[in-house]
């Protein structure tokens, strides 16, 4: 897992077409391998799980019940 200081994690609520901020933050935490994904740079989340995801292959390994 990587973790580093600095910024305050967001919390969102996921859509499918996008997310709300419901608390701001710098960034969000991947649900699947513990990255920090600045909120610019978040692309992939499930709105089933409401969780963020830093690639399409984590996401895919979360789906896959890998993770």
């Amino acid at each position: 897992m990587l973790m580093s200081s600095g910024g305050t994690a967001a919390q969102l609520v996921y859509g499918p077409n996008g997310f709300r901020v419901m608390r701001p933050g710098s960034h969000v935490i991947c649900a699947v391998t513990g990255e920090l994904i600045p909120l610019e740079e978040l692309r992939y989340w499930s709105v089933e799980r409401q969780e963020a995801y830093a690639s399409p292959q984590a996401a895919t390994r979360r789906m896959l019940g890998e993770a």
